[in-house]
């Protein structure tokens, strides 16, 4: 899918005085903000952005502090996990 956006003149270049690549930042901005509504798995950023491992989404998302959703009981639940593959 191809997306267009139209930015005023003078704010264009503004953004493009600030960073280098303008328009993959509003790609990251929207794989982002899809990510932490839940819209998007990490596999699927993975894909959007073109990383070629996992640990470069884990990177990204935690340099744009959009932790994975893990509570206290996901915690539990691996490591009863944990116990019953080490008890084999």
């Amino acid at each position: 899918m191809d997306v267009s956006i139209m930015v005023p003149d003078d704010v264009a270049r503004q953004l493009e005085a600030t960073w280098d690549n303008v328009p993959q930042r509003a790609l990251e901005a929207l794989a982002l903000e899809a990510y932490r509504t839940g819209v998007l798995t990490e596999a699927e950023v993975q894909r959007m952005l073109g990383f070629l491992s996992r640990w470069e989404v884990e990177e990204f998302l935690k340099r744009s502090h959009a932790y994975l959703d893990y509570t206290e009981a996901d915690l539990e639940q691996d490591i009863e996990a944990i116990r019953g593959f080490a008890s084999r």
